[in-house]
């Protein structure tokens, strides 16, 4: 198993499967430019590889703010629903943690779904705490 950063269009198809179970609203035909377009804005897609396929995507940028400092934070986390509760999902969020340390961070951070329990248990075992409420209004 290894965890890389996609860089080339191929990888970023790779991981589209992945990501389509967490945001089923994308289009694979658009999804290569919409990462790219995220990635001048600082995002990144990490994925876990096992046989030579994604089975866990990470989207994730780092930001700086007068709240929290410089922090991690990630848009996307998920691992194929079929390669669940094996680790692949607590080696990703390891990896993360230290990348965020590697550049810097004081925290790392993410929002999740009220609906995603699953995820919520996932990240309270892994030490997280609920911080705050995100509050949103469509526009």
């Amino acid at each position: 198993m290894l965890i890389k950063l996609a860089e080339f269009d191929f990888q970023i198809l790779g991981c589209f499967p992945i990501i389509f179970q967490l945001r089923p609203h994308l289009e694979e035909a658009k999804f290569i430019e919409q990462v790219r377009y995220q990635m001048k804005e600082g995002y990144q897609l990490a994925f876990l590889e096992l046989e030579e396929q994604a089975v866990a995507v990470a989207g994730f940028r780092i930001y700086t703010c007068l709240a929290s400092g410089k922090f991690l934070y990630i848009d996307d986390l998920i691992v194929d629903e079929l390669k669940r509760s094996q680790g692949y999902g607590k080696q990703l969020f390891q990896w993360l943690i230290e990348y965020a340390r590697n550049h810097g961070c004081e925290h790392l951070s993410l929002d999740s779904g009220v609906q995603r329990f699953a995820a919520h248990r996932f990240y309270l075992m892994e030490r997280m705490s609920i911080t705050s409420h995100h509050f949103s209004m469509e526009l």
